[in-house]
């Protein structure tokens, strides 16, 4: 069995009504950029991303098996260092399959820094402060950066 690499969880912020989860991969910028980015790359790892386009306002669809289609947009681009999303991914609303509503959404963002040995990528999710439910909501992306963000390292160390 390949080691892969061992990252600390993520880490809600109450106050700031943020989660965070930076963690390191042993895998260059660019690899970490397309996986983060791409449709097909996201779809391996995290929900089945379907986008209208690329660059900043795209929008789409990031679809769960246990939640369903999810609205999603792109926010902000600076390849290949940055990234940011919003949506609608509010568990106490369920699923609202049409656009993201801007009031009652939230953002993460990528950042990617180039290390010696790969790549270190923040997530940083905000706006939860705008959801039905904060703290539930906060608890509840924390654990869910922390299982998706594992699938992308294993993705990325896995030599896939």
């Amino acid at each position: 069995m390949e080691h892969m690499t061992s990252n600390p969880a993520s880490v809600v912020d109450e106050g700031q009504f943020t989660v965070r989860r930076t963690i390191q991969i042993a895998a260059p910028v660019e690899k970490v950029w397309s996986a983060v980015t791409q449709p097909e790359h996201i779809s391996q790892w995290f929900g089945n991303a379907v986008f209208d386009g690329s660059g900043v306002g795209a929008r789409g669809t990031l679809t769960f098996p246990d939640y369903g289609a999810v609205p999603i947009r792109v926010e902000a681009l600076d390849a290949p260092r940055m990234v940011a999303y919003r949506w609608g991914n509010d568990d106490a609303l369920g699923s609202l399959p049409d656009a993201v509503d801007d009031a009652h959404s939230t953002v993460f963002t990528f950042t990617l820094e180039p290390v010696s040995n790969g790549t270190r990528l923040t997530v940083v999710e905000t706006g939860f402060e705008h959801t039905s439910d904060p703290a539930a909501n906060l608890e509840s992306h924390r654990e869910g950066w922390d299982g998706e963000l594992d699938k992308l390292v294993a993705l990325l160390e896995g030599g896939a």
